[in-house]
């Protein structure tokens, strides 16, 4: 949790500080991720960050929790705008196209995510894992909940299984695309957002058999 000399800097001041550190641990990591490099481009001195927070495990878990907030938050305006007035899948399909065109335009978000996936140190990766983690569940729990008292998702459905199989894919489709080694099968990497929509069919039609109502 940041000091209170954090809250009483002046907006601008706190944004750029966030914008730098996102753009830095995004880049490097936490373990490479330099402090140094933050103050300098943020324009403060080192011994600030330390007025702001306890150490840089505490800065790097902040940065992280606003980056997936700010993700949570505008996929949860893109979804209100996504008719409901459609089958699930295709549905789901609209939300995961957005989610790609999101995370292609939004380059800090998608660094910051990507180091929180790949950080290897466990300690490390469990903090600011569980945090993200929530956000995720925050829009996945509910949304599923709603679809299957809707009727779109059968019954007998485990809702437990398609949260773990979009909590899977949402950082498999953030990713792929981006950083080399993680898509050895569908060859995402380099690909755009509309390239990537004829793959994200392809996994919602093989997972359709375990939420779809029977005809």
């Amino acid at each position: 949790m940041p000091t209170s000399t954090w809250f009483r800097l002046n907006v601008a001041k706190r944004e750029r500080v966030l914008e730098v550190a996102m753009r830095e641990f995004g880049e490097h990591g936490y373990s490479t991720g330099s402090l140094n490099t933050i103050a300098r481009e943020a324009g403060i001195a080192k011994g600030s960050l330390f007025q702001y927070f306890s150490d840089k495990l505490e800065f790097f878990a902040f940065v992280c929790d606003e980056a997936s907030r700010r993700i949570r938050e505008e996929m949860e305006r893109r979804i209100e705008r996504v008719s409901f007035d459609q089958p699930f899948d295709e549905w789901l399909f609209d939300v995961l196209c957005d989610w790609t065109e999101y995370m292609a335009d939004h380059p800090l978000e998608r660094g910051v995510t990507a180091a929180t996936n790949f950080e290897l140190d466990n300690s490390v990766r469990s903090v600011v894992r569980d945090t993200a983690n929530q956000h995720y569940l925050q829009v996945i729990h509910p949304t599923l909940e709603l679809w299957k008292a809707e009727g779109a998702i059968r019954e007998d459905a485990d809702l437990a299984v398609l949260a773990t199989w979009l909590m899977t894919l949402l950082p498999f489709l953030a990713l792929s695309p981006y950083y080399d080694g993680l898509d050895p099968i569908h060859e995402l990497r380099g690909r755009t957002p509309a390239e990537q929509r004829p793959v994200i069919r392809q996994l919602i039609a093989g997972f359709r058999p375990i939420f779809a109502p029977e005809k």
